[in-house]
């Protein structure tokens, strides 16, 4: 799957305003290593250095084009491509394991957190976040278009992903490694300009594996028949922005 920045990156204050709300629940410490599991462009990834200064802060995506990016921005990070979950089996200690919005992108979540607490050095932290939001009209909504043509074959399977499981579930698979957990939900209110912005938005992320599946026509038909039931779904106010409820699943532990 290719990742577009730019697109991506539309949206970056509604974006990085959930990984600020998770960073704020990391108790200030010491730490050595710091990494920011799936950076993406990076952006998270240099504010974890501004306020762990002294730490080794090292960003790891998989995308080759969200790490140029990264780069292109500079600042004293270290950025390495790689797979979230080839290096939660091989990676080193960290102080902190940090991870916004990346591994709803992962399946076997039963296997991959107890992999990444094995990650975290004693009395470190693993902070993550993750979209909670697969029930919502933009992702219903997703499944429906797939289903409404003849590119339902390939797209069905895919708008059926719901990769993310209750709290509770990853409560009881932390709990047996922390000392502390604090776990939450949020729901944003996002208030978007542009026309159909949901689209838009969903196009940078949970969208884009449906379009990689498919080119041409189907490609044009399969978001055209999207657009026209979100905007339906998520019609503008009187003031021609449109607001776009999301809910995000936060968990921060601490390993005893």
């Amino acid at each position: 799957m290719a990742w577009d920045p730019a697109i991506y990156s539309a949206f970056a204050q509604p974006r990085l305003r959930p990984a600020l709300d998770l960073m704020a629940r990391v108790e200030p410490a010491d730490c050595r290593r710091v990494v920011d599991l799936g950076c993406g462009t990076g952006n998270v990834t240099r504010i974890l250095k501004e306020r762990w200064p002294d730490a080794d802060v090292v960003g790891i995506d998989s995308s080759p084009e969200m790490l140029v990016t990264a780069r292109d921005h500079g600042g004293p990070v270290r950025y390495l491509q790689g797979d979230a979950g080839t290096w939660a089996e091989n990676g080193g200690e960290v102080d902190i394991l940090f991870s916004n919005a990346a591994l709803h992108w992962l399946g076997d979540h039963q296997i991959l957190f107890p992999r990444l607490m094995e990650r975290v050095a004693p009395g470190g932290v693993l902070a993550v976040q993750m979209p909670h939001n697969h029930y919502a009209a933009s992702h219903t909504i997703m499944a429906e278009a797939a289903a409404a043509g003849p590119w339902s074959e390939v797209l069905s399977p895919l708008a059926a992903r719901f990769p993310v499981g209750e709290p509770s579930f990853y409560y009881d698979m932390l709990a047996r490694h922390s000392s502390q957990i604090d776990i939450w939900e949020t729901e944003y209110l996002h208030v978007l300009e542009g026309d159909n912005p949901v689209v838009t938005w969903t196009k940078g992320t949970a969208l884009r594996p449906l379009m990689d599946a498919v080119e041409g026509a189907w490609a044009l038909g399969f978001l055209a028949e999207y657009a026209k039931r979100i905007q339906a779904a998520y019609p503008p106010r009187s003031d021609g922005k449109t607001l776009f409820p999301f809910r995000r699943l936060f968990m921060v532990a601490r390993k005893a």
